[in-house]
């Protein structure tokens, strides 16, 4: 198995805990837990395979639900031990966008040769699940948190597809890439990194407008 197709197992497994942390925190049955898991998932490979026209991936292969089945099963059993949930569930939120942005641009630079479309199917495969996580459960949108988040989707999938495009060997520019947007999201968490952010100001009157 290459190590991009390992990305992409691993990244729907951690993205699939976190949606099965997000069904604890609202104390959802078991069959809640497998929904969310699996939402959060494949939902973003899904956005990123109808994007691109091709077959959605988990349609061809049931390993990805069964990944997800799995881990909302291990998670409902095991969810109670974990101290802080939420604070889980947002730094296995860091690495499942580490592994789907690389995931995300490598199928998207395979399909269509586009470095512009690659960095684009990277990003939003690695945001699309964790936003539909937080939308479905309720939960604070991960995209309105103060710390950085898509840039850091966007930098692991720019690093990426630079690497391949460059001719270096896919396991350095897949694992570069991961690395850079793992680190990104992870200092983000850590330190607060942020853009500023809009301030407010009144308005233009009409009278002023030449």
């Amino acid at each position: 198995m290459n190590p991009i197709a390992l990305l992409d197992y691993a990244g729907v497994a951690v993205f699939a805990a976190t949606g099965a942390l997000a069904a604890s925190r609202k104390q959802l049955d078991v069959i809640g837990f497998l929904f969310l898991a699996s939402v959060t998932g494949i939902g973003g490979g899904t956005f990123r395979d109808l994007i691109l026209n091709v077959p959605v991936f988990w349609v061809g292969n049931r390993d990805y639900v069964l990944i997800c089945a799995v881990v909302a099963v291990v998670v409902f059993f095991t969810a109670h031990r974990v101290e802080s949930r939420y604070r889980l569930l947002l730094w296995l939120d860091a690495i499942g966008l580490a592994a789907f942005s690389v995931m995300g641009a490598a199928k998207g630079l395979g399909i269509t040769g586009s470095p512009a479309v690659s960095v684009i199917t990277g990003m939003l495969t690695a945001t699309f699940g964790g936003i539909l996580r937080d939308l479905l459960a309720g939960e604070p949108s991960v995209l309105l948190r103060p710390e950085i988040y898509v840039t850091a989707a966007l930098v692991g999938a720019a690093i990426f597809t630079l690497g391949d495009v460059a001719g270096l060997p896919q396991i350095v520019s897949g694992l570069a890439g991961f690395a850079a947007a793992f680190a990104v999201r992870g200092g983000a968490l850590r330190f607060g990194w942020a853009f500023p952010s809009y301030k407010s100001r009144p308005g233009r009157r009409p009278e002023d407008i030449p």
